[in-house]
């Protein structure tokens, strides 16, 4: 991970921009009195999202089979079509 203040960033976007596709890294961007910012490609991003989706996911089975061990699953009828 990289980390560069606002100024510089802003001075060098594109070099700082082909960094983070071409080397598949993230930057940091620290301002002044402000909350930072993370600079990273969309191919990483949406990888990072299904991550997050994929470990609520997983989250949730465990939770339900944490249930059914504790005798509180529900048993329903398959419907088939």
């Amino acid at each position: 991970m990289l980390a560069a203040n606002y100024s510089t960033l802003r001075s060098n976007l594109k070099d700082y921009c082909d960094r983070v596709y071409d080397e598949n890294e993230i930057v940091l961007v620290t301002r002044k009195e402000e909350k930072n910012v993370v600079l990273m490609s969309l191919e990483k991003y949406n990888q990072l999202e299904k991550e997050l989706k994929n470990a609520k996911y997983v989250a949730k089975i465990e939770r339900g089979f944490a249930q059914i061990k504790n005798g509180r699953g529900i048993v329903h009828e398959l419907i088939e079509e």
